[in-house]
């Protein structure tokens, strides 16, 4: 250690006051964090990027500072899509040390990163009071029995009104309209369902048929449209 001469020619004055890091809630208990070892816990947390076009809502399972499960879903950008397909493979199996330190390349992904590790070490995790945690596999739990990302993608202008474009039912096929051409209710088709009873042998038409259900006063509608034509 190199020390300056100002510093050599001070006297030594001994720290009395050391109580040692206050402790943190992980998975039902209080741990005194003091490596990266003991940090533990699920948590969620949103990134942006800088010209901010884009989000990423990124959940991690931690147990023992390794980064064991990671949900990374991105919003608005088709180059982040792919570097969420790169970050699913880098972030796995890393310290969360490392994880915040490795190039994500997407702004959104890394913004996303850097807000998780802050939680998750100040113990602010979705985890923090569950005794054991939470298993590997619980962050699939936020994408539904259709394992399909919930998006929510409505288009609204001053002149023509709003469009609901897919919502968490689903895609949306049709917008129903009353008298006064106000939205009443919508049909759509559940796309996770669709795409499973097709891998499972259905024939497209049908499965498209039995997956379109619809939501609200849909029967009573004076119209319908199609949000993405009308």
């Amino acid at each position: 250690m190199v020390y300056s001469k100002e510093v050599e020619n001070m006297c030594t004055v001994k720290c009395g006051a050391s109580h040692g890091c206050a402790p943190i809630p992980e998975e039902g208990k209080w741990v005194y964090s003091k490596e990266i070892k003991d940090i533990s816990g699920l948590t969620h947390g949103i990134g942006w990027c800088a010209p901010q076009q884009g989000a990423c809502k990124l959940t991690l399972n931690i147990k023992e500072g390794i980064i064991e499960e990671a949900l990374i879903e991105t919003l608005g950008c088709s180059g982040m899509t792919h570097s969420a397909a790169m970050a699913s493979e880098a972030i796995v199996g890393k310290t969360l040390l490392e994880a915040i330190n490795t190039d994500l390349v997407c702004d959104a992904i890394n913004t996303a990163m850097r807000e998780l590790f802050l939680q998750i070490v100040y113990g602010r995790s979705q985890s923090a009071f569950s005794e054991g945690g939470l298993v590997i596999g619980a962050g699939l739990e936020d994408l539904g029995k259709g394992t399909r990302s919930q998006v929510g993608t409505c288009y609204s202008t001053k002149a023509k009104g709003p469009r609901y474009l897919e919502l968490a039912e689903g895609y949306i096929t049709r917008i129903a309209l009353d008298k006064d051409d106000e939205i009443i209710g919508y049909e759509y088709v559940n796309m996770g369902k669709f795409m499973d009873a097709i891998k499972a042998g259905t024939n497209p038409d049908e499965a498209f048929k039995k997956e379109i259900k619809t939501y609200g006063r849909f029967a009573d509608a004076a119209k319908y449209i199609d949000p993405r034509k009308q």
